[in-house]
This record gives structure tokens, C-alpha cells and sequence, in this order.
């Protein structure tokens, strides 16, 4: 695929300030890269017939599309699920109901933190990061049945709970920040 052409534009946003929290309008700029893409139909295609070009105009942006994807508590609920799924979820002695349970509370704190932002009420962002924290708060009892059970050292459980509690204080603070 060769492109053919390069066309910028340039849209005012309202998006959070990653610093203060309050929303402003910045700029964003789009770079549309047009396609040449042969499709083959069976019909003979000219280059001058439909069939011949198609554009497909994939896009990049130099800011988060999403306002959850510029906090930083999104970024370590993320690298949270991650560990989870790589380290806990793998241990093979690990009951099949313990798994799921643990997948899903480990997701579902990256999920509710998506979700609240796109709320437009406070009370409503507000739930959704207490049920977060709440997900949090599951995951860690979950390490914690783990590590009585022998299933999970105690330099794991450490290393996990500590991930646990930074992220239990961010969001916290968020929801402190939601009352007022």
C-alpha cells in the first residue's frame, strides 16, 4: 500500500488538564494517510472504476482520546491487571472459581475507573470509583487467602499488596476530591 496522499486538520477538544483536573479546550492534530487498496471482485477493474481505489483513512492523534486514559490511577489499575494476569493467574494449583474471581475484580477496577469518567454527575463519578476501590479491596483478599494457602509467597503478596494500596489511596483521594 502506497500512500497517496497527506492531509492534516485541526479540531478544538475540551479535554482534562492532566495537572489541575479542570477541563479546557486544546488543539488537536489529525494526520489522514489515504490508501491505494487493490480489491479483487472477479470483475475486471480499470483504474479509473471504483473497484480500483479505495481509501481507507486510518488516524493518530497526539492526545488521549479518552479522558481516563490521562490518569495516571487508569495507568496503574492497567499495569495492576497486568501483573495479576501474568504472575497470580498462571499459578497452576489455582482453582478455576479463584481465577475467574481474581480476573474479573482485577479487571474490573481498570473498567470502573473508564466508566466513572465518562459520567457527567459527580455523585455518579463518585460511585464509580468506590466500586473500583471496592474491586481493589477484593483482589487483596483474594492475595490474602493465596498466602495463607501457600499459594502465593510472602515477597509476592508483599509486592502485589503494595501495588493494591497505592492504587486504594489514589482512589481514595479521587473520591474525597468528588465530595467536595
Amino acid at each position: 500500500m502506497q500512500p497517496l496522499t497527506n492531509a492534516r486538520m485541526a479540531e478544538l477538544v475540551d479535554a482534562p488538564d492532566s495537572k489541575s483536573g479542570f477541563r479546557k479546550k486544546v488543539q488537536v492534530r489529525f494526520l489522514f494517510r489515504a490508501q491505494k487498496v487493490r480489491v479483487s471482485v472477479g470483475a475486471r477493474a480499470t483504474p479509473h472504476s471504483d473497484l480500483f481505489l479505495l481509501y481507507s483513512i486510518p488516524h493518530s492523534h497526539s492526545i488521549a482520546m479518552f479522558d481516563f486514559e490521562n490518569l495516571e490511577v487508569y495507568k496503574k489499575a492497567k499495569a495492576f491487571n497486568a501483573v495479576v494476569v501474568k504472575s497470580v493467574l498462571r499459578i497452576e494449583t489455582l482453582d478455576g472459581i479463584t481465577k475467574n474471581q481474581l480476573r474479573r475484580a482485577s479487571l474490573s477496577v481498570v473498567l470502573n475507573i473508564a466508566d466513572g469518567t465518562s459520567r457527567f454527575s459527580k455523585p455518579d463519578r463518585k460511585n464509580f470509583c468506590v466500586i473500583a476501590r471496592g474491586s481493589v479491596f477484593e483482589c487483596v483478599a483474594i492475595f490474602d487467602i493465596l498466602r495463607d494457602s501457600e499459594q502465593l509467597s510472602a515477597a509476592e503478596f508483599n509486592s502485589l499488596y503494595s501495588l493494591a494500596e497505592e492504587m486504594s489511596k489514589m482512589l481514595f483521594a479521587m473520591i474525597r476530591n468528588l465530595d467536595q
